[in-house]
């Protein structure tokens, strides 16, 4: 204990306190009035050690000799070394050698600081607001025996200076994580609500493209089948050979049907999983594109992709049909890629094409990518295009999230 003169013990607690004027955190904070706690109380080691909220964790803020302590962020209290202090049970801990001292080695205790950095004499004190322990200021010295109670009633003084500037730093730092929350929760309920606004509106869409299908091409065609089977039954002429074209309309009729049927639902995708789903549709959308293109399907998912939930995998098969419909129809590509990767973080697929490049034909698939994007959206997915391979073309890539345990997560 050093002999202070009460003047001089005075002149360095109101030190103490100008110190902490305009620090803005807790490291800064403790740092700042370091030397002065010095002249009062000499140690090697000076630490605050913080609960988090709901007291179950904390974390310390030192200076002098950096340890263990101050490099983890949540440390459970039930493991620390002056846990009994954090907890109420004791008003202070003074120890004359904390390498020895039992109090400090219990099982489970985070004590390797105290044995690495040989901090033999300890004092600790608690820090309270309304009766309530917030934190606890820890004094350390490589000297055994070094402190007294003197030095103990002298801590009490020092924290009672440093626990409203570190209540406040603590409120302050809950409220801006609670206002981070609160923005990040209304951007995702908007984002999910328009999200929701723009799918309906594409949902309806695609009811009426169905329906003009329905109406123009296959009612068209059943409604000529009926007046040419009503003039055939008329005149008599029910022959083979006036059946024959009648015969040929109806399968051209099915045909069109089974087309707006699997467009509607996609029956591949039930059956036979995401990645047979795409290679599907690529297969067919290229044969049909009445030019040569050259496509190609690469699946290095590992079997993720039969972990998903069934409403994430047809999102994914959404936003890769439409990213295929887009350069078949608007790019003229003469390749294209499909690429799906997983990890234990993410699943991504990429639709790469060597066709005009997106902008050149973005005013005619403007609304194909919005939806895309909501479909996106709505899985908590990331959506990006932009150039294809050696800025070629375009790329259109989805990247999932996954969960702890593989699946895709969906919004609630």
């Amino acid at each position: 204990m050093l002999q202070l003169a009460p003047a001089a013990l005075f002149d360095h607690y109101l030190g103490i306190s100008r110190l902490l004027a305009g620090q803005l955190d807790f490291r800064s904070a403790i740092r700042s009035v370091a030397a002065e706690v010095a002249h009062i109380i000499p140690h090697d080691h000076l630490d605050v050690c913080v609960l988090l909220e709901g007291g179950n964790y904390h974390t310390a803020y030192e200076t002098g000799i950096e340890t263990a302590w101050g490099e983890i962020a949540g440390a459970p209290v039930v493991n620390s070394p002056i846990r009994s202090l954090l907890w109420g049970e004791v008003d202070f801990l003074l120890a004359d050698d904390a390498m020895t001292d039992p109090r400090f080695h219990f099982e489970g205790a985070f004590k390797r600081p105290i044995v690495e950095q040989s901090l033999r004499s300890r004092l600790h004190v608690p820090m309270k607001v309304q009766g309530t322990i917030i934190a606890a200021l820890s004094c350390s010295s490589h000297k055994a025996g070094a402190y007294t109670m003197e030095d103990i009633e002298r801590a009490r003084i020092i924290a009672d200076l440093l626990t409203p500037y570190f209540f406040a730093l603590q409120a302050a730092e809950q409220a801006q994580r609670s206002a981070i929350v609160e923005a990040e929760a209304r951007a995702r309920e908007e984002g999910l609500r328009q999200g929701a606004l723009k799918l309906t509106e594409a949902l309806e869409q695609e009811r009426q493209r169905i329906g003009m299908d329905l109406h123009d091409q296959t009612l068209a065609d059943l409604t000529r089948l009926a007046r040419r089977i009503d003039r055939l039954s008329r005149n008599g002429e029910v022959t083979a050979e006036a059946l024959e074209p009648v015969s040929r309309s109806l399968q051209h009729c099915m045909q069109d049907l089974r087309q707006i049927i699997e467009q509607a639902k996609p029956s591949v995708l039930q059956l036979f999983g995401l990645a047979q789903a795409i290679e599907h549709h690529l297969d067919r959308s290229t044969r049909d594109a009445g030019s040569t293109i050259e496509w190609g399907l690469v699946d290095e998912t590992n079997g993720a992709l039969e972990q998903l939930e069934p409403t994430v995998s047809v999102a994914l098969f959404r936003i890769a049909q439409e990213a295929i419909n887009n350069a078949v129809r608007h790019a003229a590509p003469l390749a294209i890629r499909v690429r799906l990767e997983a990890d234990r973080e993410q699943l991504s697929i990429e639709i790469s094409d060597d066709g005009t490049g997106l902008s050149k034909v973005r005013g005619r698939i403007g609304g194909g990518i919005d939806n895309m994007k909501t479909r996106a959206r709505l899985i908590s997915a990331r959506f990006t295009t932009g150039p294809g391979h050696n800025n070629r073309g375009t790329a259109v890539r989805v990247v999932l999230p996954l969960a702890p345990n593989g699946l895709g997560d969906e919004p609630n």
